[in-house]
């Protein structure tokens, strides 16, 4: 079954490591669909968060290819029920007088933030599950998008488990 996937990667903070990764992907003909990295407590350990749709054949094979570079230090699916799944979006959308307050509203409504406003435009930060963002993607096209920054997925498992277990 074709489902949406989860990976959270610890990688040696390395020249060359995201490439490494994602040429992978690229090599077996595996699209990402998203890709987030950042620096955890150890600077000298990076964490790569990376969603893709397959099924658990393509899953397993993946987590099998990542487990070989030398670079990899764990390789963990995270699981939608047991996870939070964040990502952070920037819009710019094309305001007039009239359409100011409809936007307002919205972002009231979705706990989001203005960040900067302009003469014909605002900039909203959306930082919430990847659902969210897009329910309010869907409501602001009515007021010309103007251009979209997304980050990717980031994630983490819930509880006390950590990537670090097993």
């Amino acid at each position: 079954m074709i489902r949406r996937y989860v990976l959270s990667i610890l990688v040696k903070n390395t020249s060359g490591v995201l490439s490494k990764v994602s040429g992978l992907f690229s090599r077996r003909g595996y699209n990402i669909r998203s890709l987030s990295v950042g620096e955890t407590m150890d600077p000298a350990v990076s964490r790569i968060t990376i969603e893709l749709v397959g099924d658990e054949y393509i899953l397993e094979q993946i987590k099998k290819q990542l487990n070989k570079l030398v670079d990899v230090i764990k390789v963990k699916a995270l699981r939608s029920q047991s996870s939070v799944y964040k990502e952070l979006v920037l819009v710019k959308v094309r305001v007039d007088h009239r359409g100011r307050a409809g936007i307002i509203e919205l972002c009231d409504i979705f706990r989001t933030r203005i960040v900067d406003t302009g003469r014909h435009s605002v900039i909203i930060e959306m930082a919430g599950s990847p659902e969210k963002n897009a329910a309010l993607l869907r409501l602001l096209e009515e007021y010309d998008i103007l251009e979209i920054s997304r980050t990717g997925i980031t994630a983490m498992e819930r509880g006390e488990s950590t990537i670090y277990d097993d």
